[in-house]
């Protein structure tokens, strides 16, 4: 047959799926093989013929083809708006859960009689006066000066923020909501409001340490009566997280922007955003490296850490309240006199204590011998070995004369591993309680 009626045979047979035509000479007279089935055909050995391959293809008319292209644009809208349903109500779950689980954990406060008051949002913003007096300002929330109606004054630390934010404020509140002593600063209440999280404490007239023992932001030159009994109240306030809680509170950043001072200059150990709380019947407890560098004690490093940990840290503020100097201060003429322990070190090998007193106090100076020994004491506290550094309580007994310091000591103080670090000057801290501890 031609060409013609073999590519019309294929097109009238529903099985073909396409016409292979064979000719010599002319397309007019040659074979047609129909074939229901088509694969490479690199078999086909044409010799001397011509090979034409006709293969069948379905034809779309206009008709037909709008109907799929509407068939696809309705598919397409319902996909969306059935995406668009789903990920609403997503998002509602989300914010009911959301909601709900700020009404337990609300409820969680209330379930624990002697819990600090419960403030709603709208006596805070009373109080602060729309929050408008700013005592100090964060990376993730500020302290604000406020009056309660009963005239007593407040400072109110707003936290803004994640998770991170919500876990330190779970453990402020339950590390010191509900105990009381007189060299911690009380927690008065807090409050939740959407995403921000609310701590009122007794608002601290004289502010924080840091602003009067360091050179340049000092207010003005604390006699030495004055810095003893500063000391001796930290002492006692870490004493009894150590000691005389229900659970022992380790606070892990002590430091003197964490030291708040009241009208009557009584020191107050505050900010337990980074507190560890363990039981008693525990020594150690595991748990990421946290606080301030320079302030570190140097088991940090193996992350077993115990109560001692902040007898360290007392050590180093101790030690910064004696001399009227940060720990860490590039402002001294010499580098080899920027770190503070180095010549604390070196002050020992060469029996030159006196030489390291704060050279602002006259009244230091004269009472040299009690000076000396207490930086025996904070000899005995920045021990590198922890289990050589004497509990808060013993410290307290020193100081109030009823035990002695003990004699065999190592005045080996420096670990480079921790305190390398120093020059840069950034706190570990999530909540940078540096900046928020002002006055409050």
């Amino acid at each position: 047959m031609n060409m013609t009626i073999c590519k019309q045979t294929c097109q009238n047979n529903c099985s073909c799926k396409a016409a292979f035509f064979q000719y010599r000479l002319n397309a007019s007279s040659g074979r047609c093989f129909l074939l229901s089935e088509i694969f490479t055909m690199k078999t086909v050995d044409a010799l001397d013929y011509t090979a034409l391959a006709f293969i069948k293809v379905q034809k779309v008319t206009s008709h037909r083809s709008s109907h799929q292209v509407a068939r696809v644009v309705g598919s397409t809208i319902g996909s969306f708006v059935l995406l668009l349903v789903v990920a609403i109500g997503i998002i509602t779950y989300v914010v009911h859960k959301r909601k709900t689980d700020d009404e337990m954990e609300e409820e969680y406060f209330d379930q624990f009689p002697g819990m600090p008051t419960k403030f709603s949002y709208e006596e805070l913003k009373t109080a602060t006066e729309d929050f408008t007096k700013k005592l100090g300002e964060g990376g993730f929330g500020s302290v604000f000066e406020g009056s309660l109606k009963d005239g007593s004054k407040i400072a109110v630390k707003c936290l803004e923020g994640l998770s991170h934010i919500k876990r330190s404020f779970l453990a402020e509140v339950q590390s010191i909501g509900s105990i009381h002593h007189v060299n911690l600063v009380r927690l008065r209440g807090f409050c939740t409001w959407k995403s921000k999280w609310f701590l009122v404490y007794d608002f601290m007239s004289n502010g924080s340490l840091d602003k009067w023992i360091y050179h340049g932001v000092r207010e003005q030159i604390l006699e030495w009566k004055c810095r003893k009994k500063v000391i001796l109240d930290i002492a006692k306030g870490l004493a009894y997280l150590h000691e005389d809680c229900r659970q022992k509170i380790i606070h892990l950043d002590i430091k003197p922007q964490n030291i708040l001072l009241d009208d009557d200059f009584n020191a107050k150990v505050s900010d337990f955003g980074l507190s560890k709380l363990i039981d008693r019947n525990q020594s150690q407890v595991m748990t990421t490296m946290r606080g301030t560098p320079g302030y570190l004690a140097p088991e940090w490093l193996s992350s077993v850490i115990t109560e001692k940990v902040d007898v360290y840290s007392f050590g180093i503020v101790l030690l910064e309240i004696l001399c009227g100097r940060k720990n860490f201060d590039r402002s001294q003429p010499e580098e080899e006199s920027w770190h503070l322990l180095h010549i604390f070190q070196k002050c020992w090998e060469q029996e030159t204590l006196l030489d390291m007193v704060d050279k602002n106090s006259e009244d230091m100076q004269n009472n040299g011998t009690e000076v000396v020994e207490m930086m025996k004491m904070a000899s005995w506290c920045l021990q590198t070995d922890y289990t050589r550094r004497p509990s808060m309580s013993s410290v307290v007994k020193v100081i109030e004369g009823a035990m002695n310091i003990e004699s065999n000591m190592d005045y080996n103080f420096t670990d480079p591993r921790l305190h390398n670090n120093n020059s840069q000057e950034k706190d570990l801290t999530p909540l940078l309680p540096s900046i928020l501890s002002g006055p409050r």
